[in-house]
């Protein structure tokens, strides 16, 4: 990550384990992981988790992997994999060296599950699923031992052998660890480490018809790339002691130390990838990169900016307490970013037109104007100014509340960059509705106030025969509840979280844009001024075509009370 967009390195639990290993000199040097899923998009709660295994790695100059953790085949795919890699490119890290995955270790894995036969520590049950959670008890109850668990070596070695060759049908046989079934961490209770399952995998093909459970692969994984710190979410804390046995059981010379800090609930919005892939598979949503969706490629498309994300992350920290955080503090960081980044443009989405009466060809003059007040490095653009304008149509009123400063029939305003104007006649049609403004410019007004009164209002417009028309999508929250899928009917039973969804969450117009932007590259951010931000779209803006804007954040949050 380059250092001017570098967030500055906030204290926190893990890193003072972090400190406190470096100085006793158990590590000589840091190794973190990110070690994703490649069933579905990357969401907030994940970009959280690459900040911070990429974020110690660079701050201790060391080391962090991405791991496809590819383990279940049935739902993994390229696509998947594919956006992660771009994901945490875009988010401004880099993985050492190239991207690995738990499938390279299969053969390693399979090993150690020989190994562990061997020593007499896992056995090959035939109970099913049902049948096992029945001997498994719950927390009041010790489980009961498997009647396969005392299976001699060599008959689980031969039938391991033949799960491995596929002569036993999916579900059929599982190996299981032999642990404590009177453990009172339920983990510990014989669990299950291969099973049988018959689907090709993304990288492995038709190879194996046995793929290793999760908590058996991936303290493997970690110890076999060296990994010294391996930090996750908050609900494998009870995991822990599983993989540390399996570890301590296996004749493995890395031992990493498991660290597990609160996940993400960021309100108004779903981090769960079986609720976010059905958003998607209904047609709920536009896609796993819709602007409504907190998925990484959603925010992306929204056009939050990489800095704001990694602020918001070193903004809501790094702890095992509860970390429910309010959608606001999101929208303030990636605000705080795109201040300084993006150049300030005029957009009117609400258009009334305005004549100007007293407008003279050649005389009525215009004025040029900063990208950003700020920033003189990014220029200059002429705001060209014609017989017909365009206002926000929220920018006038005939019935002025108390403390009005825009427009009003008599009153008079100042337009952004150039002359005082004033309305002298509403024009109406046959409904009622105000369909045009005929005003008078005072022509002594253009850079300068006008005399014997003072003018306090400003509003924003564009020259009618110089803007462009742009499709702009305006986007709100998805949510109308603060948290969609925590949410009880009177029968005490969770309601289906898509009840909750904000039908008003997306809104398209045209809009009138400055012309400066017609040929700018999707992804380019502006300001639209006194609006908020916006992006033209990733995928639907075409430079030098109508212009697609996406609507990143209000500049003020319009969701505050």
């Amino acid at each position: 990550m380059s250092q001017e967009n570098a967030v500055a390195p906030t204290s926190n639990f893990v890193r003072q384990i972090i400190d406190a290993d470096l100085a006793s000199g158990k590590h000589q040097a840091v190794q973190t992981r990110f070690p994703p899923e490649p069933n579905g998009y990357l969401h907030i709660g994940h970009a959280k988790s690459i900040c911070l295994n990429f974020g110690i790695a660079a701050d201790y100059q060391g080391r962090c992997n991405l791991r496809m953790d590819d383990t279940n085949p049935e739902k993994e795919e390229d696509e998947y994999a594919a956006a992660i890699e771009a994901d945490v490119r875009w988010l401004g890290f880099e993985w050492n060296g190239d991207v690995r995955h738990t499938s390279d270790y299969f053969d390693q894995l399979h090993g150690y599950a020989i190994e562990l036969i061997k020593a007499g520590k896992a056995f090959v049950c035939d109970l099913n699923a049902e049948e096992m959670r029945e001997h498994r008890g719950d927390f009041q109850k010790p489980g009961r031992n498997s009647p396969y668990r005392d299976r001699s070596v060599v008959e689980n070695l031969d039938l391991f052998e033949r799960m491995k060759n596929g002569e036993f049908a999916d579900g059929s046989k599982t190996l299981r660890l032999k642990i404590d079934m009177g453990s009172p961490n339920l983990n510990l209770r014989d669990p299950v480490f291969y099973r049988i399952k018959r689907a090709t995998h993304i990288k492995t093909g038709d190879k194996w018809c046995i793929y290793p459970m999760y908590d058996y692969s991936h303290c493997i994984s970690d110890a076999l790339e060296g990994i010294t710190h391996s930090l996750c979410t908050l609900e494998f804390e009870d995991h822990r002691p599983l993989y540390d046995w399996v570890l301590d059981n296996i004749t493995i010379p890395c031992h990493p130390q498991q660290i597990e800090f609160s996940r993400l609930e960021l309100l108004y919005s779903i981090t769960s990838k079986r609720k976010l892939n059905q958003l998607v598979t209904e047609g709920l949503v536009s896609g796993w990169d819709d602007p409504r969706l907190t998925t990484i490629s959603g925010m992306r498309r929204r056009g939050y900016s990489p800095a704001g994300i990694r602020l918001f992350a070193q903004r809501i920290g790094v702890s095992k307490g509860e970390n429910i955080i309010d959608f606001s503090i999101l929208e303030g960081a990636v605000r705080e970013t795109l201040e300084t980044e993006s150049p300030r443009v005029i957009a009117v989405l609400n258009p009334i037109k305005v004549t100007l009466t007293n407008f003279e060809a050649g005389v009525t003059g215009s004025r040029s104007a900063p990208f950003h007040p700020h920033h003189e490095e990014m220029g200059e653009r002429e705001i060209p100014i014609s017989p017909t304008l365009w206002i926000e149509r929220d920018d006038f009123a005939e019935e002025p509340p108390k403390g009005w400063q825009r427009l009003t029939l008599g009153g008079e305003v100042r337009l952004r960059y150039s002359y005082v104007i004033k309305c002298d006649e509403v024009i109406k049609d046959a409904n009622g509705e105000i369909v045009e403004l005929k005003c008078s410019i005072d022509p002594k007004t253009l850079g300068q106030n006008p005399e014997g009164r003072k003018v306090k209002g400003v509003i924003h417009w564009i020259s009618a025969e110089h803007a462009i028309e742009a499709e702009v999508r305006l986007y709100e929250r998805l949510f109308t509840e603060p948290r969609p899928d925590a949410i009880r009917g009177e029968d005490g039973q969770y309601l289906d979280f898509k009840q909750f969804i904000n039908t008003e969450s997306l809104k398209t117009i045209t809009a009138y844009v400055e012309a400066c932007v017609k040929d700018a590259a999707p992804e380019t951010r502006y300001q639209f001024e006194r609006l908020g931000y916006f992006v033209t779209d990733r995928h639907d803006h075409k430079a030098g075509g109508k212009p697609v804007f996406n609507r990143t954040v209000t500049l003020k949050d319009s969701w505050a009370k």
